[in-house]
């Protein structure tokens, strides 16, 4: 098959995904009356009940909390998590390989990032040396750190790589600034960068370790970092790898530490979703979803938001107008590019992803894996 032909396929593909979400229209509301005949038809071969797409749990055996998500392909799929945790799947989640670092049980991963099946760089989170990164090229079979954190005021969040060889590694501010990991060899190696381009943070400004998704890029350089905890929620923009940054303020409610951004994803370099929150379960989440046109140099709040906090956000595969938001008390859907949002599943995640070939992922609390199912 050829690249424009596997291409068309796979866009029509997310484009039927979105069609399935979407509500039913007057006929089929009406139709709706006539469900059980139908399925008692369908039980007798005579006729096929309409399934809505839902998330599919697999079974991982394990009771981690899976913040760190890398879905590589509807097989292939890596998750990152408490209790130094890293497990991989290579057949959709039928079964799963336990392939954490040795010794890192200590440890809370919190972001994974994978080139494919066997290559991956995970980020466990913490002060000072807690902080730290490895990379496998085997699959997981054997792990190697390539950075330990040695500076005590420096607690790493996320990561992001804009190719298999460029990334780049958030800490909460340093000295009033925050502070970029860069690699040039996949992870292999780090250097922080200058902090020159960097914008003052607020006072008790931070970002947030909740999916892995509070620095994000697209493309060979672009690259946006999420924050929360101060006076006002903001995005930081870089368009050259992380040496020169942009804040602008996001209209998600700030001004506690648990309150802000928490995930962000963009479907190109103008086009992304915010969404964040509370993430105190007594405490409501208003507001808590914002999109951008413009590469993040504006935001603007959804007319319709997510109705709770939400700590993860993907677009679907190849849709310019359908993406997926999630948190502990559910999932919901956009099919307007985040103006509008609707529940569509009451289950508990911290983040999700979806991949190329059309899949797409989720995980949380107590082990949740699921993948996306029509």
């Amino acid at each position: 098959m050829g690249k424009t032909r596997r291409m068309v396929s796979m866009g029509l593909a997310g484009a039927a995904l979105a069609l399935a979400f979407a509500p039913a229209g007057p006929a089929q509301a009406d139709g709706a009356q006539a469900a059980g005949s139908q399925a008692d038809g369908a039980k007798a071969g005579g006729g096929h009940a309409r399934v809505q797409p839902h998330w599919a749990l697999k079974e991982s055996g394990t009771d981690a909390r899976f913040r760190g998500l890398a879905a590589v392909s509807r097989d292939a799929v890596w998750v990152a998590g408490s209790k130094g945790t890293v497990l991989r799947t290579s057949d959709g989640g039928a079964h799963w390989r336990n392939v954490s670092p040795p010794g890192a049980g200590e440890l809370e991963f919190r972001d994974i990032e994978a080139f494919d099946g066997r290559r991956a760089v995970v980020l466990a989170i913490g002060e000072g040396d807690a902080s730290r990164v490895f990379r496998t090229d085997d699959g997981g079979a054997t792990w190697t750190e390539s950075f330990r954190n040695p500076d005590p005021k420096a607690f790493y969040d996320c990561l992001t790589f804009f190719d298999a060889r460029h990334g780049l590694a958030m800490s909460d501010p340093v000295d009033g600034k925050y502070r970029i990991l860069s690699t040039r060899d996949g992870g292999r190696s780090w250097d922080v960068l200058p902090s020159d381009g960097m914008p003052a943070a607020q006072e008790g400004e931070a970002g947030f370790a909740a999916s892995g998704q509070c620095l994000v890029s697209f493309g060979p350089h672009d690259v946006w970092l999420a924050t929360g905890g101060a006076a006002h929620a903001r995005v930081l923009h870089s368009s050259d790898r992380g040496l020169t940054w942009r804040a602008t303020d996001a209209p998600i409610p700030a001004g506690d530490p648990a309150r802000g951004v928490f995930g962000l994803a963009f479907r190109d370099r103008t086009h992304g979703i915010a969404v964040g929150g509370d993430y105190r379960a007594d405490q409501a989440s208003p507001r808590a979803s914002a999109t951008t046109r413009d590469g993040g140099r504006t935001w603007t709040a959804s007319a319709a938001p997510v109705p709770a906090y939400r700590s993860g956000v993907t677009w679907l595969p190849h849709s310019r107008t359908s993406a997926l938001a999630v948190g502990p008390t559910g999932t919901d859907l956009t099919l307007d590019a985040g103006r509008t949002w609707r529940t569509v599943d009451t289950g508990s995640y911290d983040t999700a992803d979806c991949t190329y070939d059309g899949a797409c992922w989720a995980s949380g609390e107590k082990g949740r894996v699921a993948r996306l199912e029509r």
